[in-house]
């Protein structure tokens, strides 16, 4: 079975257009893989600077409890 020159071009190019396809598929699946695990590392970030705000400020309240006692302590003195 012979085929005539246009069905063979005609072919080819679907065939090379359903690879494109396939390939574009593969590179958004990666695309999306990698923006999925850039997210989750933005995320444990936040995650860490809210930690630490709260640390601070908790340091932060123990200061100025400390402080306001020092300040009552001077004036009853007077």
């Amino acid at each position: 079975m012979a085929m005539d020159p246009v069905t063979t071009v005609t072919l080819a190019v679907v065939v090379g257009t359903l690879a494109a396809i396939v390939y574009s598929m593969r590179i958004l699946v990666l695309m999306e893989r990698r923006i999925a695990r850039i997210d989750k590392h933005i995320e444990l970030m936040a995650m860490n600077i809210l930690k630490d705000e709260q640390k601070e400020l908790q340091n932060e309240a123990k200061i100025e409890s400390m402080l306001s006692r020092r300040s009552s302590s001077k004036k009853k003195r007077r």
